[in-house]
């Protein structure tokens, strides 16, 4: 399945006194392509991790803890979208996982205190050679956005 932008999944909570459960990905979901790893990534309050680009990676992000600002720079030459910058805050309300396709740049800043906990289910298992990465100041975004 090739996705053509980037795509958010509104999941479902289902809370109970003791707690509650966190849906994130079923292989019977529309935009589920695979699986090769998961992994979880950390970012402070205010500290920035910018900017990567997997060249055949499809990610599914969510946030199940925390809150986090991330960018995303579409650099498929032919997408409708090259070149624009799509802005999205994940965290627990709303719950939502991003499917992301190959060929975005993307970098995400930490905006509370505390644990801001990303995880991604990837299609691929991580390969150095299928990565690419710019320095911050690669792209002007506004990384004082705060919804």
């Amino acid at each position: 399945m090739e996705l053509n932008n980037i795509t958010q999944t509104k999941l479902a909570v289902i809370d109970s006194e003791a707690g509650s459960v966190k849906h994130f990905i079923k292989k019977s979901d529309t935009n589920f392509v695979g699986f090769g790893e998961v992994y979880f990534s950390t970012v402070k309050k205010d500290s920035i991790k910018a900017w990567k680009l997997h060249k055949s990676m499809t990610l599914n992000l969510v946030v199940p803890v925390g809150k986090v600002l991330f960018h995303f720079i579409d650099s498929r030459p032919k997408s409708k979208f090259y070149n624009q910058v799509q802005s999205f805050i994940l965290s627990q309300d709303p719950y939502i996982r991003l499917t992301v396709p190959p060929m975005f740049w993307f970098g995400f800043k930490g905006l509370v205190d505390g644990i801001n906990l990303i995880s991604n289910q990837a299609d691929l298992e991580h390969d150095p050679d299928e990565i690419e990465r710019k320095t911050i100041d690669a792209y002007d975004v506004d990384w004082g956005i705060h919804k």
